[in-house]
């Protein structure tokens, strides 16, 4: 069954990057993949290599063929014989050899328990998929799976700068627990940017960190501001919440001796010779928020 394909979303770009990247890594013949809905229903909207449309919009039933399969039981399948696989139902097998797919792997792209995507690789020949190829199609799920929920935290994050002003209402008070909360939310932000693998959401997630960062900058910043680099950046943030440099290193994947010295630089920038005098003057030239 086709029908026509749904607008397109985020987690469509980020499943079209992924496929791509995916026929780039293995050299299969063919890469394809589809966004879930409600965790069930996949249609198949994404291809990489594919020489006709026979797929093209094709809906997949929870548990029918093998990516339906693979969503209905949250993990991989690979058949190498797809036309006479006993694995498997067989409500596509015309679709499939049109596009003459004989062995292939189905990743289901499982966040928070709920299947978002499932993601396919597939050669024409007839030959078994080698377990790099396996192995490569599960990473790939993996990886978007992560960017998928790095990209939910950061809209969960955002949430509360989208709450308005009532008439009458002064903006959050720099000691409120709004605005605690906004901080908290910017820290996160960039400790999360260090796990996510998508050029453009970490661009993306960047950007939202410096605009929660803007949220708290004076009307007019000091024209000598200094600048500070990403990582000291990073490391200011974590500890202008309290974190000791153990805890920023755990969250940022460094070595605790390296915070420290991102951290000794940032005060030097900054003129100060504590912790938190270097995160007051930080927050006082617009640098944190």
């Amino acid at each position: 069954m086709t029908v026509k394909p749904p607008p397109v979303s985020d987690d469509d770009r980020q499943l079209k990057r992924a496929i791509d990247a995916l026929r780039h890594t293995t050299g299969v013949d063919l890469t394809f993949g589809g966004v879930v809905t409600r965790g069930r229903h996949a249609q198949l909207t994404e291809f990489a290599g594919n020489s006709t449309r026979a797929l093209t919009g094709l809906t997949l039933g929870f548990g029918m063929g093998l990516g339906g399969k693979a969503v209905a039981l949250h993990r991989p399948i690979a058949v190498n014989d797809y036309a006479n696989s006993k694995r498997i139902s067989h409500h596509y097998d015309l679709m499939v050899a049109a596009e003459g797919i004989q062995a292939v792997v189905a990743a289901p792209v499982v966040v928070n328990r709920t299947v978002r995507a499932v993601m396919y690789g597939a050669v024409r020949q007839s030959v078994g998929l080698g377990d790099r190829t396996v192995d490569a199609v599960m990473d790939t799920a993996r990886a978007l799976e992560q960017n998928l929920a790095v990209r939910d935290e950061v809209v969960r994050r955002l949430g509360l700068l989208d709450e308005p002003v009532g008439a009458g209402e002064r903006p959050p008070e720099p000691a409120s627990p709004r605005w605690e909360a906004i901080r908290e939310a910017y820290a996160e932000l960039r400790v999360l940017a260090q796990h996510v693998t998508d050029s453009d959401l970490r661009e993306r997630v960047a950007a939202l960190s410096d605009k929660l960062a803007d949220a708290g900058a004076p009307a007019s910043r000091r024209p000598s501001a200094p600048a500070l680099s990403a990582r000291e950046l990073d490391v200011l943030s974590c500890v202008a919440l309290g974190r000791t440099n153990t805890d920023v290193a755990d969250e940022l994947g460094l070595r605790a001796e390296t915070v420290k010295s991102y951290l000794r630089s940032a005060m030097r920038r900054l003129g100060c010779h504590s912790r938190l005098e270097a995160v007051m003057t930080a927050r006082q030239l617009g640098l944190l928020p």
